[in-house]
């Protein structure tokens, strides 16, 4: 069984619990994920199945899409509501006094948090540093240094209420704001949700998280836990798998004849027509497909030998739902 499951993560559960839980009911042991969520959070989790674990490293890296709610009026050691007030924090919830903000000034935070931006990794996440995976070390109460990553939020705004406001204040002095966030993979929500809120002159976390989008994969077509069950009982969670091929549909594609098939799928190189070499750029993924249109292998085009090289081989067989 090869192909990509598309999961709507429920609040509370881990990636890997996801990942366990999916081999069980598929009866299958190579079963991967890309682009962990925090228990806390819910929404797309993209699962690998089978053959389809080797495709990690293409759609790893997609641009994912959330929905959130920053909470102002304290920060949190996690950055989220899951975790205890920080003991150094000195903002508070002081109601209107916190979150006194015109629109304008919201968008001014909002604004500077936009584009190519540095974060620095929380100790509350996966990220490893020597091995070791950093919200371990934060149980422990250690504190590591951690460099500064690179990031890129495409969009991230403000979703107003019906009656236009951005803000809704709680009984206790804080406020909530709904936000959406389109940024590149890597990129931690719960950082940005921290950053406006000093940009706000207010400590801030987020209150909850859904990602919506990871790639072409969305939360409306994602499946719970439940709907794969009831599939895999029935015998028939086969059909919920979308192909390898069609998950990495962006791609551009190149058809192998018989014997070209059986030469990639030994991890040789490919070479182009002229005119097909026109097509792609030095350096470009390229799915390397068989006359029945099964996916054989990605490759990438080398532009001064003029081939499609693969980098990862399939074989010639796929489950093609």
């Amino acid at each position: 069984m090869d192909g990509i499951l598309n999961i709507d993560k429920p609040e509370g559960w881990t990636s890997h619990d996801v990942v366990a839980r999916v081999r069980r009911l598929l009866k299958e042991k190579r079963v991967g994920h890309t682009g962990t969520l925090d228990p806390f959070a819910t929404g797309v989790l993209v699962v690998m199945v089978g053959r389809a674990t080797r495709l990690a490293q293409f759609l790893s890296g997609d641009v994912k899409e959330y929905e959130a709610t920053v909470r102002f009026g304290y920060a949190t050691v996690t950055g989220d509501a899951t975790g205890a007030r920080g003991a150094d924090d000195e903002s508070s919830a002081l109601g209107a006094q916190v979150c006194a903000w015109s629109n304008a000034e919201i968008e001014a935070a909002l604004s500077a948090l936009r584009g190519e931006i540095e974060q620095v990794p929380p100790m509350y996440s996966a990220k490893k540093i020597a091995g070791r995976k950093l919200y371990e070390l934060a149980r422990k109460g250690e504190t590591v240094e951690r460099e500064a990553r690179r990031v890129h939020v495409y969009e991230f705004e403000a979703v107003p209420r019906a009656d236009g406001a951005l803000l809704s204040f709680r009984e206790d002095g804080t406020c909530d704001m709904p936000v959406r966030v389109v940024c590149s993979a890597g990129t931690y929500v719960r950082v940005l949700a921290e950053s406006l809120g000093e940009r706000l002159g207010v400590g801030a976390h987020l209150a909850s998280l859904r990602r919506t989008r990871a790639g072409e994969f969305r939360v409306e077509t994602a499946l719970t836990i439940d709907e794969l069950e009831t599939k895999a009982l029935e015998g028939t969670a086969a059909n919920l798998l979308v192909s390898m091929n069609a998950a990495l549909s962006e791609l551009p594609f190149v058809h192998l004849t018989t014997e070209e098939a059986r030469r990639v799928s030994n991890g040789m190189p490919l070479s182009l027509k002229s005119k097909e070499r026109a097509s792609y750029k030095a350096g470009e993924r390229v799915r390397m497909r068989d006359e029945s249109g099964n996916l054989v292998a990605i490759g990438a085009y080398e532009s001064q030998l003029e081939v499609v090289r693969p980098l990862v081989v399939l074989g010639s067989k796929e489950n093609k739902h």
